[in-house]
């Protein structure tokens, strides 16, 4: 990933069932709703620093519901 591009998270909400591993592995990216399902925190902007924490977060969803966007 070219360090210049910034990058997103952003959680499907309809695949998302609550295992909270994005949660545990990035908590300064992803918080919990009332029922414990994560949604990104703010608009998914990622932090120069924390890319390869919201990558880990993504590979470790086991329903796939997390997606990286570049900008």
């Amino acid at each position: 990933m070219a360090s210049n591009k910034s990058i997103r998270v952003r959680v499907d909400q309809a695949k998302c069932q609550g295992h909270n591993r994005c949660h545990r592995i990035a908590p300064t990216l992803f918080e919990l709703d009332e029922l414990g399902h994560s949604r990104e925190i703010g608009g998914g902007e990622v932090p120069a620093g924390l890319e390869q924490k919201a990558l880990l977060a993504r590979a470790n969803c086991p329903e796939f519901a997390i997606e990286i966007i570049e900008e």
